[in-house]
């Protein structure tokens, strides 16, 4: 049985261990792990920043996930951006994300302030789209463009 909620503070090095292989598996990317450890640490010191969730199997933390804010001023509500999602590689294709999305979309319908859920995903993770597209998401309205320093 796979169990959802809010992380929290001892869960941090684990989510930090998960953003790690997350990079290093899809961009083949090394992080720097006292850069990931604090960023993660961040986000529990200042919760105006985000919030993280975790699955467990059997007291296990087995995923994670980051919702972040944004600020619609066209519908004047918050939107959740959900960020940073792990699933550990034994735990895949077991719904453990859909389980995730599906605790997000309910804290989302039981507050009024809250108006959507929104992510952004590689467009080579041709398997995490089609996991979107079957929980009803729609990925044909935006493209994502960015500058990173």
């Amino acid at each position: 049985m796979i169990s959802i909620r809010p992380a929290d503070s001892l869960d941090f090095e684990t989510i930090a261990e998960f953003q790690m292989a997350m990079a290093l598996e899809t961009e083949n990317l090394q992080l720097d792990k006292p850069t990931v450890v604090a960023g993660v640490k961040k986000v529990f010191a200042k919760p105006e920043l985000g919030k993280y969730f975790v699955a467990e199997h059997k007291g296990t933390v087995v995923a994670s996930l980051l919702i972040t804010y944004e600020w619609s001023d066209w519908r004047n509500g918050i939107v959740y951006w959900i960020q940073s999602v792990y699933v550990i590689p034994d735990y895949r294709n077991q719904g453990i994300f859909k389980t995730m999305y599906l605790y997000i979309k309910e804290m989302v319908l039981a507050n009024d302030r809250v108006i959507g859920i929104r992510l952004y995903v590689d467009k080579t993770n041709t398997r995490a789209r089609k996991i979107y597209e079957k929980l009803q998401m729609n990925g044909d309205h935006y493209a994502l463009y960015e500058w990173l320093k």
